[in-house]
């Protein structure tokens, strides 16, 4: 595998610079995330929202993210209509389950195949083969709006996955412990053989961005949470297949040099940190003109939802009644909160529908 990284000396130095960005960004993150939590819950949301919705689109998905928005909002669904909403609640479920519990989820073969059963959950189509390596052999294919499809590369013959993988799994967390290897270039290798393996029968590039996200948030990331890689790569989508076709073309050969690829990769981590930064600046200055003891009742609101008025009186008690009750009706008015219900039963919840982009 490590002949797969013998870079060019330019490549090397330009591989060096990117990590060095998205390192000095992460340790500047950890305290801001301690420090604005305020904001947080509002960048998650949308984040949620743009992976979901890229990723999902890479794949041929029509849905909009105003569309994958509201098919989220209404989980309750028992059934979904078309296969473009059967890819989205799988790849939301997969996506929450990695947010909340990536600490749990590790890398090894039963871990990815639970993750790829719970992609393919919805899909009847996908039903004999989810959650298990595939049977028939399978090409990536680039899809294009309007229904063109395009081969990008081969891939691993059935037989011989099972061996490759768990050959990959057992390289990627050998070096994860040893920290011989920068994880950022362990993680972008490890996504790039699983997209020439080709594991699965389908799901594979819809798994892969999971994966990433997974592999980023164990290694100390925690920004990811709040990003969306999927988005810069759909914004990218030609130059993402690519980068993988021009790596891939070698496969299985001492000129399979990964270079181009690993560059790829950490270009795309690199976009995706300055459009947090971007959105922060934003969200954070469009709720600027809000005082502190607005700032401390939304705080509270957000921490504690769905909340009433006396919850919140009793709560903050060096303030008057008179005083909150104010505050809330220009949270309200001002669409940083929901009221919902009335007089006696009002509640009132922080406004995920805000528009922040």
């Amino acid at each position: 595998m490590e002949s797969k990284l013998n870079f060019d000396f330019k490549t090397n130095q330009l591989i060096i610079k990117k990590i060095a960005f998205i390192d000095s960004f992460k340790g500047k993150w950890t305290g801001l995330e301690i420090k604005e939590s305020i904001y947080l819950k509002e960048l998650k949301l949308i984040a949620t929202i743009e992976s979901i919705g890229s990723s999902t689109r890479i794949e041929g998905s029509t849905l909009t993210n105003e569309e994958v928005r509201n098919l989220i909002d209404s989980v309750k669904i028992t059934s979904f209509k078309t296969r473009d909403e059967q890819e989205v609640f799988g790849y939301y479920e997969v996506l929450n389950l990695i947010l909340d519990s990536f600490e749990s989820i590790h890398i090894e073969e039963n871990h990815i195949h639970h993750l790829h059963k719970c992609l393919l959950q919805e899909s009847s189509k996908d039903q004999n083969h989810r959650g298990k390596y595939k049977m028939l052999s399978n090409k990536v294919v680039a899809k294009y709006p309007g229904g063109n499809q395009k081969t990008i590369f081969n891939t691993t013959d059935p037989f011989l996955v099972k061996g490759e993988m768990q050959s990959l799994i057992s390289w990627a967390k050998q070096n994860i412990e040893s920290e011989e290897i920068h994880p950022l270039i362990i993680i972008a290798t490890f996504v790039y053989e699983f997209l020439s393996i080709h594991p699965y029968q389908d799901g594979n590039g819809r798994l892969s961005r999971l994966l990433t996200t997974l592999f980023l948030l164990k290694s100390d990331y925690d920004f990811m949470k709040y990003a969306s890689m999927e988005i810069e790569i759909e914004k990218r989508k030609k130059d993402y297949y690519r980068a993988l076709m021009n790596c891939q073309k070698n496969r299985n050969s001492e000129k399979e040099i990964i270079g181009e690829w690993i560059v790829f990769f950490l270009g795309m981590l690199e976009a995706t940190i300055q459009k947090l930064e971007e959105r922060y600046i934003h969200i954070k200055d469009k709720k600027s003109y809000l005082n502190e003891r607005q700032k401390e009742v939304l705080k509270f609101i957000s921490d504690n939802e769905p909340v009433k008025i006396s919850d919140i009186t009793s709560k903050l008690k060096e303030y008057t009644s008179y005083t909150l009750k104010k505050d809330m009706k220009y949270l309200t008015n001002e669409g940083f909160v929901k009221k919902l219900g009335q007089a006696r039963a009002t509640i009132y919840i922080i406004n995920e529908q805000k528009k922040n982009n």
